[in-house]
């Protein structure tokens, strides 16, 4: 057989296979197609890309009329390529199209929004790394515009137009000077395709709402009641007055005068990201005298008689403060001026008894009340009450420095001296009157007295620091009742009261 035999055999096999297979989509001439993938598999080819994707736009006006777009686009997921084929099984646009509609949703041209999370620290003192969250928009101004709102929720509106347009005015005596705002989170925003099925803000109100509170969801209400105050308002409904002052911007401060009938929002905030307001502060403060107390062996106990009144000092203070969303986190005393001296007041008692009577000189801080001051100055960082849906169970005192003398409010004995991976070090006092005193965030090694010490009010018993979960140094004074701290006591109790 010659060679032109041999070749007649094979091409005769070829066509016998394809008679016998029924495969008739077979074309002698390429063709240029596009091949459909969705999700990295293909589901088929079709003519045109272009005749595909108006195919799509067409068939989605509810799409278009809900977000007011003007074109709707295949799935992020899905992809088309060119491709050159001898294959003839095209499929139409409908074809594709009914069996993509259920399975991946269509995009419109919007934005995506990135926030990272700020890693944290709980209770325990481990690590939790903070999530970031993914927003979607239509229009980028929506973001600036609610950014910059959300901003304001927790910063003077007036403090931050002069911040903005530098048109802040230097202390010349008392005052605050805005130095810094900044949002601590990272934010990156991206021009992309957004997917239909995602939450899409699509106004400035609803997407502040979610930055501010965390969800879009109706927020809690209350009426107000005869004789209701904002204060009782805000502690009963489990928020702190600055929230309550937040979701009702219409009320100016906490001695705003509310209404019978009145319906205000009880909304626990949430916010998204931290807003971080850096400042100087100069103010005039007074500074309490002391008490010396002599004794008079010539007139008997009850005898009293103050022979030089005291009188109160004044100094200028400058304080650096450092507030995240509207909280102080960090406050620091910079300067201090004085400008008068305080004047100690001097008391004569009676010592004449049938048995000794221990004398000695007065409480070193003098304040009103049985009880004394816990700390060197009297700046409140943070108050008793509610703040982001917690109960934060004592008085923040900050600005007196770091290792500043720490004293007991009232005699009694040390119960613990010891370190708690909240507290830090700290030092509880029982005053055998129902009443316990707790000192927390102590600088390393300022625990001054030990279990079983007793102390007199007054007494200098540790150093202000910062361990433990602190942000900033200051000093948590905190009052229970009937029962030590963690053992049975109570810590919803105001130490302020006492005051």
């Amino acid at each position: 057989m010659n060679k032109k035999g041999k070749l007649i055999i094979p091409i005769l096999m070829v066509i016998s296979l394809i008679a016998s297979t029924g495969f008739t989509s077979f074309n002698a001439n390429p063709k240029t197609v596009y091949r459909v993938y969705l999700k990295g598999k293909s589901i088929g080819i079709i003519e045109s890309k272009q005749s595909f994707e108006e195919y799509i736009d067409k068939k989605q006006e509810e799409i278009k009329k809900k977000y007011n777009v003007e074109k709707v686009y295949v799935p992020s997921d899905l992809d088309i390529e060119k491709e050159i084929t001898f294959e003839t099984n095209i499929k139409t646009n409908k074809e594709i199209y009914d069996e993509i509609k259920d399975i991946s949703p269509f995009t419109i041209n919007g934005y995506i929004i990135k926030i990272k999370g700020l890693d944290t620290t709980d209770a325990e003192g481990n690590k939790v790394k903070g999530k970031t969250q993914t927003l979607y928009v239509l229009n980028k101004e929506i973001f600036t515009n609610s950014i910059e709102k959300t901003v304001k929720s927790f910063i003077d509106p007036v403090d931050y137009e002069n911040f903005a347009n530098d048109s802040q005015k230097a202390i010349e005596d008392t005052g605050k000077y805005i130095e810094n705002i900044y949002i601590k989170n990272k934010i990156t925003i991206k021009k992309s395709r957004i997917p239909v099925d995602k939450t899409i803000y699509q106004t400035e109100e609803e997407l502040s709402k979610y930055l501010l509170f965390g969800t879009t969801d109706p927020q809690a209400t209350y009426v107000i009641q005869d004789g209701d105050t904002i204060n009782e308002v805000a502690f009963n409904n489990k928020i702190s007055v600055e929230e309550f002052l937040i979701a009702n911007p219409d009320l100016q401060d906490e001695k705003a005068l509310l209404s019978a009938g009145q319906v205000v929002t009880l909304g626990i905030l949430k916010p998204q990201f931290s807003v971080v307001e850096e400042s100087e502060v100069v103010t005039r403060e007074e500074q309490n005298y002391t008490t010396e107390t002599r004794y008079d062996n010539d007139q008997f106990v009850g005898y009293e008689e103050v022979i030089q009144p005291g009188v109160k000092g004044e100094n200028r203070m400058t304080y650096y403060i450092q507030k995240v969303n509207g909280e102080n986190v960090n406050m620091v005393n910079t300067a201090k001026e004085v400008i008068r001296e305080p004047i100690t007041e001097i008391i004569v008692k009676g010592g004449k008894q049938n048995y000794y009577y221990g004398g000695g000189y007065g409480s070193l801080i003098i304040t009103k009340g049985q009880w004394g001051w816990p700390a060197s100055c009297a700046n409140i960082s943070s108050p008793f009450g509610w703040r982001w849906g917690v109960l934060h169970d004592g008085t923040d005192i900050a600005g007196c420095g770091y290792g500043s003398n720490i004293f007991a409010a009232q005699a009694g004995t040390v119960i613990i001296s010891s370190t708690k991976s909240d507290n830090g070090e700290y030092i509880v006092i029982d005053h055998h009157n129902g009443f316990y005193s707790m000192y927390a965030h102590l600088c390393w090694g300022c625990r001054y007295v030990n279990v079983g010490d007793y102390v007199e009010k007054g007494q200098v018993i540790g150093g202000m620091g910062q361990t433990g979960a602190a942000t900033g140094v200051h000093l948590h004074y905190a009052i229970w009742q009937g029962g030590a701290p963690y053992t049975g006591g109570s810590r919803a109790l105001d130490a302020m009261m006492f005051y």
